[in-house]
């Protein structure tokens, strides 16, 4: 039976400006359901990655595919919203002038109650559910991140892309978010890349851990 790879990165190159690549070759197979935390120094491309990954960026050379499709490549350009993707930032991102419910059911599909049951059921996963009608402003850091990643899961995205989720909160608070995350992506069967500069965060949530540097897959465990 072949390989199953929701995600399948071939000879990816990527500059700002022709003289100055931050990617330099990429070579990646990533299964589905695979948790991958993506390790380096900063400015060594992992967020720049991701970004070619959603859609936010288009590469120079080389070709993405999702699910057996082409989405990126020199003469294919899929848009962000069409590459069924969540995404989860550092920084919460949350519609201020949104309910944390009205947040999370942003990006369902469905009838109205459906998408409501939906959204509650993950706010209860993440346990921020008694907060469904207040406003993102009146919650904590972690709070806030506990909905944004509930968010980007709801909608059961193929993949999803977390660039320093936790690297904001205090370790008690990481450690449980971290470990709620992996239970809820694994049970999803969700293909998960995790950005991080973070070893225990690498250690504890991933299925594999590859290291980038000058540009490059330098090494992988």
């Amino acid at each position: 039976m072949s390989e199953i790879f929701s995600l399948k990165l071939s000879s990816l190159k990527f500059a700002y400006n022709q003289n100055n690549f931050i990617l330099k070759g990429i070579d990646l197979n990533i299964h589905e359901g695979e948790i991958l935390s993506i390790l380096g120094p900063s400015g060594c491309g992992k967020t720049t990655l991701l970004r070619l990954i959603a859609g936010i960026e288009k590469l120079n050379q080389g070709q993405i595919e999702i699910n057996k499709k082409i989405v990126s490549s020199s003469k294919v350009y899929t848009p962000p919203n069409k590459r069924d993707i969540g995404l989860v930032f550092q920084e919460k991102v949350l519609f201020p002038h949104l309910s944390i419910l009205q947040n999370v059911k942003f990006g369902i599909c469905g009838s109205s109650n459906a998408r409501k049951n939906k959204a509650l059921e993950f706010l209860r996963l993440f346990k921020v559910d008694q907060y469904a009608n207040a406003y993102p402003s009146t919650l904590s850091g972690g709070e806030q991140q506990r909905v944004a990643i509930a968010r980007a899961i709801a909608p059961n995205p193929k993949i999803l892309l977390m660039d320093e989720p936790f690297g904001s909160l205090d370790d008690d608070l990481k450690n449980e978010l971290r470990d709620e995350t992996k239970k809820i992506v694994k049970q999803n069967k969700t293909t998960c890349i995790l950005v991080t500069h973070n070893m225990n965060d690498a250690l504890s949530i991933s299925d594999r851990i590859i290291r980038l540097k000058d540009g490059k897959i330098a090494e992988e465990t």
